[in-house]
């Protein structure tokens, strides 16, 4: 039977990295994958991170199970990173990164009642393969328009009446993939009235904390939706915020009603169970390390400070260009790793064919990615192509 399976597309994002791999090319720039590059094109591993390692070297004295649940301690300080003293009352665990947490509180969701999951577009091109995947209907909703570069709040709200009661919309908290617009705080105590007053369901997806404005400053929005709404689901990586992106660290949270919260548990330890049985445990002892320890923490926040430097500035160099008709100037308004420039497919291909410049099919842009050295030729390139 197996042989009769037909082949399915490549990722997009992968078959990009597979051809950037294969381009001889030494000046080649790839602005593909969502990692982020210092000044000499390597993704380091954080000083904090290393020292956390170390410190599970010398003292770690099992590789037994973590539990069910997984690291509660690793939960309960990346709560109350992301969400303050309010995680408290939120039913947690531990995932298979970020994108693990995502299909965690999909199957959650869909176990709940819910049949459709509202997608802002563009969204990250991930995002629908995971709800289909747990067989619930994604909804495209339009909220930005790519030429302008700017956020329709209101057609993002009328878009929701596509969803019904128990259905859920998913919002990125800060750092939008791939576009690297966020919502004002304002825009969020809108959303949240809107989505309550329809009892629809938000999925905050949480990847980027501090690579945008701050720490604390990157989750105010989503914290302000959270202190308005009766239920909601959050997953959250920290692949990003501590450099940790082959360990796999995720987490996903529910705020529900207290007379309800050890259902949800059993749910999300059942699907758990039946999909990966145990979480992983380094990527999350190395956060728990750091996080727990005061001198690890300020270590972490001191160099997560200096690569969010590093991508304003950059993008502070990309906006001070003039290239034809694309407004450059707003790419320093967007915050984090992203941005998606409006160009069309055959201008993409021309960047990659005829300069070595490799972004994905919709023109996003890893401008975390982007080395100083290689500003003035890419710049050059969207002006050929533009």
């Amino acid at each position: 039977m197996i042989e009769t399976l037909a082949p399915k597309a490549p990722d997009p994002l992968l078959k990009i990295i597979k051809m950037f791999r294969e381009d001889p090319r030494t000046d080649k720039i790839d602005l593909g994958v969502g990692v982020y590059k210092d000044a000499t094109g390597n993704t380091p591993v954080m000083r904090a991170v290393k020292d956390a390692e170390a410190l599970l070297l010398a003292q770690q004295k099992t590789k037994t199970y973590v539990g069910q649940q997984g690291d509660v301690d690793f939960l309960r300080l990346v709560g109350q990173l992301a969400f303050g003293e309010m995680s408290r009352d939120f039913v947690s665990i531990q995932a298979v990164g970020g994108t693990g947490a995502l299909r965690l509180g999909c199957d959650l969701l869909r176990e709940s009642g819910a049949g459709r999951i509202a997608l802002p577009q563009p969204c990250w091109p991930n995002h629908p393969a995971i709800v289909r995947a747990a067989r619930l209907e994604p909804v495209e909703v339009p909220f930005f328009n790519i030429a302008d570069q700017r956020i329709d709040m209101d057609t993002l709200i009328a878009g929701l009446a596509r969803t019904g009661r128990g259905d859920a919309v998913i919002l990125q908290a800060c750092c939008h993939n791939p576009l690297g617009a966020d919502f004002s705080l304002e825009q969020w105590k809108t959303l949240a009235d809107a989505l309550d007053a329809r009892g629809v369901i938000p999925f905050v997806d949480l990847a980027y904390q501090g690579f945008g404005d701050g720490v604390d400053e990157d989750v105010a929005g989503a914290r302000a939706l959270l202190e308005r709404v009766p239920e909601a689901v959050i997953a959250v990586s920290e692949a990003k915020s501590f450099g940790v992106y082959r360990e796999r660290v995720g987490a996903l949270y529910v705020k529900t009603a207290e007379k309800a919260r050890a259902a949800a548990m059993s749910n999300l330890a059942a699907i758990a169970r039946a999909n990966y049985s145990m979480p992983p445990d380094h990527g999350a002892a190395i956060v728990r390390e750091v996080l727990s320890d005061e001198a690890l923490r300020a270590s972490w926040r001191e160099e997560l400070d200096r690569i969010r430097a590093h991508i304003k500035r950059t993008r502070a160099a990309l906006a001070a260009e003039r290239v034809n008709s694309i407004p450059m100037h707003l790419i320093a308004a967007q915050k984090g790793m992203f941005s998606t420039l409006p160009l069309n497919e055959a201008q993409v291909t021309a960047l990659r064919e005829e300069h070595g410049i490799y972004m994905t099919d919709a023109a996003r842009i890893n401008v975390a990615g982007l080395r100083e050295a290689d500003i003035p030729r890419f710049v050059e390139a969207l002006r050929a192509v533009a």
